[in-house]
């Protein structure tokens, strides 16, 4: 797969994500601005090393947006409701008090 395949996907994906983390809150889905900005920047590069970095920092950046980001609205002056996504709790471990020793 090409270069500029792989680009392309990279930023198609960090708009999918920007759209799900950030669904129904219209300030934070201005983050395509800046994921638009980012790409516009370095539409330029031609060092591979310098790509490959920026691939790696936007495909590292879609990984955190992904797994890490809740959204929390605020229900009055002092309390957020947290909404997580149901991905997002998939791979959640439960908390134990007492863990058990491995054998």
């Amino acid at each position: 797969m090409g270069r500029a395949v792989k680009v392309l996907q990279l930023f198609k994906t960090l708009h999918r994500t920007r759209q799900q983390v950030f669904k129904n809150d219209a300030r934070a889905l201005e983050a395509r601005i800046k994921i638009n900005e980012e790409f516009k920047n370095n539409k330029s590069e031609t060092s591979s090393k310098k790509i490959e970095e920026l691939m790696k920092i936007g495909s590292d950046v879609e990984l955190l947006l992904r797994t890490s980001v809740i959204q929390g609205i605020h229900t009055d002056h002092n309390t957020l409701k947290l909404v997580p996504r149901k991905d997002l709790l998939v791979e959640n471990v439960p908390y134990c008090d007492a863990p058990t020793q491995k054998q």
